[in-house]
């Protein structure tokens, strides 16, 4: 490829027991569901305690005898046989809190059942929007619900770890505000959550006897685990919401901890109501809700740091199967239309952009708009009337119609800042590029408008373009002869397959830098020896060395999905959840490698992004 609220449950269903292996950063992962039929039933080859116990214990001389004499797949295997064996055993009890405790918790009609997180028994509730957005919302909900309906004044803090919500109430409150949220919890079952030396680890909140050991706190974290419909992931602590007790000290309230913007407050100081999602979701959100917070003014003032211009995203995309394109490009290619349907392989269709639309509706609410450049094409289960996504044909954004078609990625790419109405600050993904857990804006610009890039441990070869390089070292080569030029610099890292931060303004100046060679780019309808690569290369050097980008990092791991080992670190992926951004390619498959590579990836896709985006029609 070019490249609110939970769903009702009845008692029967609150007793069924999911087993779900526990993640990193609160999340887990499930059995796929039945309509994925390769991999149903089928056990995370990493997610086994066994298998855990193994790789600490095993020595590693022994391990690599065992890797040199059995291949990936065969270890994948009988680590999902081991797996197997107690991927749906539930512990009758674990640490006092019983199965028949756990599910006289449960309240009818409440929308949650039980699972198995850390090889513990939790109750959660089902979230059919499920993301860290929703899920701070409903906890923060929750919460100033219950104190608004026992009449105890609260407002929203805005905190300094921005994955979890905070509410202040009066240390003067402090019994008032337990017995309110005591009542919530065995109503609404939730936990107490890690938060500082108070509490070192989760203990039930629906068990008034565990509240005693909050007596003194000065603050304490509440939440409630939540779930998708298909109980693949699991929410918890890290998007819970914390109570803080203020003491006060004359006229002021004075903080128990730090924040974000004050370490007090009036105490007769005045109360704004805003929208809930100003907590929630921190950075924008596209989400529509009339629910609404109190909190003072201090807290909704702009800092330096924040960043308030919109950002967009845009990808390429290419139906590489569609006969009618196919037609197209073999009328210019020389090539007849069995000879292009056969190499149609390397644009093997895997789904992977609605999948990593997923991502971004799940761990980027603040994207404000999305374009699809196409060569006239639109997936068929995209939504176009949705608000927010706009599916952009080339004939409209390239300088010269007469180069179109054009079957060149480096020219499709030299031309995404004449997008009609795009933000002046854009991230350019690939469709096989994935955000793999919540990430900020930040995370990519600077709130002065500057752009971050992520050089990768790659090289680009020395020397001249040859016959031997591939096409991408050659077109790097021609960007570092522009550098070189220039600056007097000579660039040898490629970047990382990420997200790229891109200025509008910055790529038309490049165009005007560097017409010759941008022309000449933009006119090549194939990849041509001539070609630079804008976006994902020479943007990021010619901007770093005007002062306008900087180099960065991030999380971030590379899969190529054709090598034998591919299986064993999606199961890891999957598992771990602990990479900001992820990129699954295909660089050696074949035509026939596509089912094999498919029954790999889109189970391993459905599981990690289990929540459709509002931008597929409804099946």
């Amino acid at each position: 490829m070019i490249c609110d609220g939970s769903v009702p449950r009845s008692r029967d269903e609150a007793q069924h027991i999911v087993t779900v292996p526990s993640l990193k950063q609160g999340t887990a992962a499930a059995k796929a569901p039945a309509a994925q039929a390769a991999n149903a039933g089928r056990a995370n080859a990493e997610g086994s305690a066994l298998v855990g116990v193994y790789r600490k214990v095993m020595p590693n001389r022994l391990r690599r005898v065992v890797a040199a004499r059995y291949s990936p797949e065969t270890r994948r295997k009988i680590k999902q046989s081991i797996g197997a064996t107690g991927v749906t055993r539930v512990p009758g009890r674990v640490r006092g809190a019983s199965l028949a405790t756990l599910r006289r918790s449960l309240v009818s009609g409440s929308g949650a059942l039980v699972v198995t997180v850390a090889g513990r028994p939790r109750i959660a509730f089902v979230d059919d929007t499920l993301s860290p957005e929703t899920t701070r919302r409903a906890g923060l909900g929750a919460v100033t619900a219950a104190l608004e309906a026992a009449g105890i004044d609260y407002f929203c803090v805005r905190n300094q770890e921005r994955g979890a919500t905070t509410v202040a109430v009066a240390a003067a409150d402090r019994a008032r505000a337990f017995t309110a949220l005591q009542e919530l919890c065995r109503t609404l079952p939730a936990y107490f959550g890690p938060r500082g030396p108070e509490s070192k680890r989760i203990v039930p909140a629906y068990q008034p006897a565990n509240w005693r050991r909050f007596g003194r706190a000065r603050s304490l974290r509440l939440f409630w685990y939540r779930t998708d419909p298909g109980q693949r992931v699991v929410l918890g602590p890290e998007h819970g919401c914390d109570i803080e007790f203020w003491a006060r000290e004359g006229d002021e309230l004075t903080a128990p901890r730090r924040n974000s913007i004050t370490e007090s407050v009036p105490v007769d100081g005045p109360s704004v109501q805003v929208p809930a999602t100003v907590f929630t979701a921190p950075w924008g959100t596209r989400t529509q809700t009339s629910m609404t917070v109190r909190t003072r003014p201090e807290f909704t003032t702009t800092l330096p740091r924040d960043i308030s211009f919109p950002v967009d995203v845009v990808y390429t995309w290419v139906d590489g199967s569609d006969p009618a394109w196919l037609r197209r490009r073999s009328q210019y290619s020389g090539s007849d239309y069995h000879s292009e349907a056969a190499n149609a392989a390397r644009y093997a269709n895997h789904d992977e952009l609605r999948y990593s639309l997923r991502s971004l509706a799940t761990y980027a609410p603040w994207v404000r708009n999305i374009y699809l450049v196409t060569d006239d094409q639109t997936p068929e289960w995209l939504d176009t009337s949705q608000p927010g996504i706009k599916v952009v044909s080339h004939r409209e954004i390239f300088a010269d119609q007469n180069w179109l078609p054009t079957f060149n990625s480096h020219a499709i790419e030299s031309q995404l800042h004449r997008i009609d109405g795009l933000a002046e600050h854009f991230l350019y993904f690939n469709d096989d590029v994935f955000l793999g857990r919540e990430m900020a804006p930040g995370g990519f610009f600077l709130a002065n408008g500057l752009t971050q890039f992520f050089p990768s441990p790659a090289l680009v070869p020395l020397g001249p373009p040859s016959s031997d390089d591939v096409p991408v070292s050659i077109a790097g080569k021609n960007n570092r002869a522009l550098i070189q030029a220039r600056f007097g610099t000579t660039p040898v890292q490629k970047m990382r397959h990420v997200p790229h931060a891109l200025s509008r303004s910055i790529l038309s100046e490049i165009e005007d830098e560097f017409s010759e060679q941008h022309r000449a780019t933009a006119g090549q309808r194939f990849r041509s020896p001539a070609d630079i690569a804008i976006p994902s290369s020479l943007y990021h050097y010619y901007a770093f060395h005007t002062g306008r980008a900087l180099a960065s990092d991030l999380e971030y791991v590379y899969i190529d999905v054709s090598l034998p080992n591919a299986g064993n670190r999606l199961d890891r992926l999957l598992l771990s959840r602990d990479r900001d951004v992820f990129c699954l390619n295909d660089t050696l498959s074949t035509e026939e490698d596509f089912d094999s590579s498919t029954l790999l990836l889109r189970p391993f896709l459905e599981s990690y992004f289990p929540v459709p985006s509002r931008f597929e029609r409804p099946v």
